[in-house]
């Protein structure tokens, strides 16, 4: 790993592809997210026609995730494909251990490096980055155990905010899209994630949406439905008008509880749970 502090922004980004083009041809994991469209970026950059971006897809990505990712790897310019790779296939995903993104990472990646290597490209990438090692991350652990699965964002040594900061310096529009995880993640530890309850998330976050913008998280604890929004939201989904309108049509969508959380969004926050 390299530290990044004192290379300009050219610098960074030359690392990356530099550190691609001698992987000579790969697949990159793309979701359509921050870390992943920059990386498939690089790797088009540095390949070519010898690079290609995957979305996996499934019941955890919500349809405008993939309607984004779709628009993104067209504006980049990298060859795209659609897998559908469904993790509910998966009794450990199902279960929602506090494992469940090993076995989600796993089931994926290991698809996903099946189908590229049955089209002849060598490597499969990751878009995990250096600032995923102080969270509890079990995903890294899973494409630590794939051959020919790397990390190549982490391996340069690339932070979130140096990763947004290139980002923009290559014109993509991710570079301040607001971090993303699969419906998933909004599942608490131990409620078995089906179907039905993603379904319930997308449909309740799209519509909270119609309200406000930036971070939009659905915390699915069951019977209740806890709202992250960003703090400076939190005031106008409280006005009784707005929170009235959620209220009803969360609990239309199944929900017998609604809460809008006062701390306000903060990655992770299903990991409080496992304190």
């Amino acid at each position: 790993m390299t530290t990044n502090n004192a290379l300009t922004v050219q610098e960074k980004g030359d690392n990356l592809i530099n550190h691609i083009r001698e992987l000579g041809s790969v697949a990159v994991g793309f979701s359509g997210g921050v870390d992943s469209s920059l990386l498939a970026a690089a790797a088009f950059k540095a390949l070519g026609d010898k690079a290609i971006a995957i979305t996996a897809y499934s019941e955890t990505l919500p349809e405008r995730e993939k309607q984004e990712a779709q628009a993104i790897a067209k504006q980049i310019g990298i060859k795209h494909v659609l897998l559908n790779i469904s993790e509910l296939r998966s009794a450990d995903f199902v279960a929602n251990t506090k494992d469940r993104c090993y076995y989600c990472k796993k089931e994926r990646f290991s698809a996903m490096l099946a189908w590229a290597k049955n089209e002849g490209y060598k490597w499969m990438l990751d878009g995990s980055n250096a600032d995923d090692t102080s969270d509890y991350r079990p995903g890294l652990k899973a494409v630590g155990e794939l051959e020919h699965v790397v990390s190549p964002l982490l391996e340069v040594g690339m932070t979130k905010a140096e990763i947004r900061e290139v980002s923009k310096a290559w014109n993509l529009p991710t570079w301040n899209k607001p971090s993303m995880a699969c419906l998933s993640s909004r599942v608490s530890y131990g409620l078995p994630v089906t179907a039905e309850r993603l379904k319930q998330i997308e449909q309740a976050e799209d519509f909270i949406r119609t309200f406000c913008s930036g971070q939009v998280r659905v915390r699915h604890h069951n019977n209740l439905a806890r709202i992250e929004v960003a703090p400076e939201n939190i005031a106008l989904l409280a006005q009784p008008e707005v929170a009235d309108k959620i209220n009803h049509h969360l609990k239309q969508l199944g929900f017998t509880y609604v809460t809008l959380d006062l701390t306000g969004y903060r990655t992770g926050s299903m990991n409080d749970e496992l304190k």
